[in-house]
Formats: C-alpha cells, structure tokens, sequence
C-alpha cells in the first residue's frame, strides 16, 4: 500500500496558548532545569543564532535561534523581531514565532505564536536562577522598569519565592509605575504594592530581590542600593554601574561566554579589563546540576545575568505545545496532501512560458 505523504501540524495562537494555561511558571522553570541539565550532559545541539540589524542606531532587527533537544527528539527554531521605535507609535517592541520539527523524519509539528513564550522564558530564567541564589525568606522585590519583562518576573519570582509580600516599581514616569501597579495588583491582589515615584532608591534600597527590567542603555542600578543578602536578577543591556558587581559575592550566568561578547554591564566590564573569566563563580547549568554551590551565606550579594538561550526557549515552547495539544487547542493545517507531482490536477498548475 502506497504510503501517505500528507504533512499536517498543529498551529497555536497566543489566545490558544493561554486558555490552555501555557501562562504557567511552574510548567517554565520545570522546562528550564530539564533543559539546562540536557545541555550540561551534551544532549543539546545549539548553533550560533543568526542576527539581521536593519538600523544600527535603534538596533531594529529580526534573529534566528535555532536548537535541537536531541533526548526529546525536536528540533526548534525561535524567530524574532525586536523593533525599540515601536514603543513610541505604542506597539509592543517584541513579537516572535516558534517552528518545532520532529527529529526522526524532519516534518513540523508546529508552528506557534512566540511572544508569550520567549517573554515567559526570561521570567522564568531569572526566577530559575532565584531558586538556587536569592534569600529563602525573601519578602520584598524591587523592579527599575514596569513592562512586560518586570510584569513577568514578578510572576516568576513569586513561583520560586511566595513568601514575597511587598512589591516596588520605579519606571520612568509615574503613570507607567501606577499602570503596573494597576495590572499586577489584580492578578495578585495580596500583594502590597509601592509605587516610588520614578526614584529607583525608593525601589530597591531595602529590596530582598531587585529586578532591572528596562531598555536604557544607562547605570541605573547604584550599588548602594543592594543590601547584604541581596539577589539581583539583570535583564537588559547596560542598567547598572559596575560596583554592583563589584561589590557581589558571586556573579552567576546564563552563559558567560556568550555574556562577555554582548554590550551588558558585564560585558562592558570584561571589555574594559575590569572583569575576569576567573571573576565569574558559575553558569546556571552548574549550580541546577549541583556542581557548583548556590547561595551559601545569608549576607552575600549575588548577581545573576541572562542574555537567553535558544535551547531554554524551545524547551518552554515544546512543553506549551504538548499542553495545548493536550486540551485539543489551536488548529491543525495542512502543509501539504501529498507530494508535489502526485497531485492529479498537476498538469493544469503548471504554468509555461513557451
């Protein structure tokens, strides 16, 4: 019997995603270890992603990260754009698309809404990173920053450590602190929430957990603002001055070889002979594995930076796909009913020019 060759996959929209409740931290972080235990283990295949600038000075570009989890059999590709001038026409900067391929015979399986995973997947790496270095009892979180990276590592933070009770924003302007404010009190309403009025003192001096989530290009974090036994989670580029970590006990990464070749304060150090590979206590996949230590004094600062890593987000993507697919969500379209010259009417399509 002739073997079919229809190739269908299942698409998923954002709403798809969170009405099967893909906005799940636990479900993240789950991904996160596992994948960061794969990599440690060799059984990852991550290439160097492909980068297209479009505008040097706004630094407009779309990126290709492609991974392959080679125990899960899947090959993944995250493409995404990320236009800074959008936030003045009020868009959202970011917007992304996942591609996961099946391994064995290199079909899709699906084609997915990317957004709201790779937003997740920065949430969920900080808060990954905070389970194994930031205080057990910590109370109060402080953000530099109120968009949608601060609004979903609070999530995540509040995973790892519910034990947090105090929330402080400092952004900007005002309005954008109380529109946080507004938005995270509703989905945690036993929360207290501190607006600081744009002062990120106010924010983060007594803060258990700070979070610079901001796209300033600026030492915004001063380094006396982190108390003893703080943990700060990085995010963006340039947010802070060097003496934070300077004066940290450790500095942990995602990866610090891809760290020190990217334009974050780290990286600046390291480019300006104030940082050494010997400065740098860990990657996360050593700590996750339990090669190197986590946090092991109450009073020591710690100082944790992620650029992202194509492999983690693949990782999250295909465990929202398997949820979603589990409750039956999204689409499934048909790329193809059968090979090309098998299509009965083929000979119609074809279009001559002689």
């Amino acid at each position: 019997m002739a073997r079919s060759h229809e190739i269908t996959f299942k698409y998923l929209s954002q709403e798809d995603l969170l009405r099967s409740g893909c906005l799940d931290f636990r479900m993240a972080i789950e991904a996160v270890e596992s994948a960061l235990r794969a990599h440690r283990a060799g059984k990852v295949l991550f290439p160097e992603k492909i980068v297209q600038i479009f505008n040097e000075e706004t630094q407009e570009r779309i990126n290709c990260l492609p991974a392959t989890l080679l125990e899960e059999g899947v090959c993944g590709m995250k493409w995404v754009s990320v236009f800074p001038p959008n936030v003045r026409e009020g868009l959202q900067n970011l917007s992304a698309l996942f591609v996961l391929s099946e391994i064995e015979h290199g079909f899709p399986i699906a084609v997915m809404e990317g957004t709201l995973c790779s937003n997740m997947r920065v949430g969920a790496v900080g808060a990954t990173a905070a389970k194994y270095l930031a205080p057990e009892d910590a109370r109060v979180i402080g953000f530099i920053g109120s968009g949608e990276q601060a609004k979903m590592h609070l999530l995540a933070m509040k995973t790892v450590r519910p034990g947090l009770e105090v929330c402080k924003v400092s952004a900007a302007t005002p309005p954008e602190e109380e529109a946080f404010v507004e938005e995270m009190s509703r989905i945690l309403p036993r929360m207290t929430f501190e607006t600081a009025g744009t002062d990120g003192s106010k924010a983060m001096s007594d803060a258990d957990i700070l979070v610079t989530a901001t796209s300033a290009q600026a030492p915004l974090l001063k380094a006396a603002w982190m108390k003893p036994g703080a943990f700060y989670s990085h995010i963006g580029g340039w947010e802070d001055e060097f003496a934070v970590a300077e004066q940290c006990d450790k500095i942990v990464c995602d990866d610090w070889e891809t760290v020190k070749h990217r334009t974050q304060t780290l990286s600046r150090m390291y480019q300006a002979g104030e940082l050494s590979d010997d400065d740098i206590h860990a990657n996360l996949d050593e700590i996750v594995t339990g090669e190197k230590p986590g946090r092991t004094s109450a009073e020591e600062r710690i100082y944790f930076n992620a650029v992202g890593l194509a492999f983690v987000d693949v990782a999250i993507a295909l465990e929202m796909y398997r949820r979603a697919a589990g409750k039956h969500a999204g689409q499934t379209l048909t790329l193809q009913k059968c090979m090309i010259f098998e299509h009965p009417e083929i000979r119609h399509w074809v279009q001559f020019d002689f």
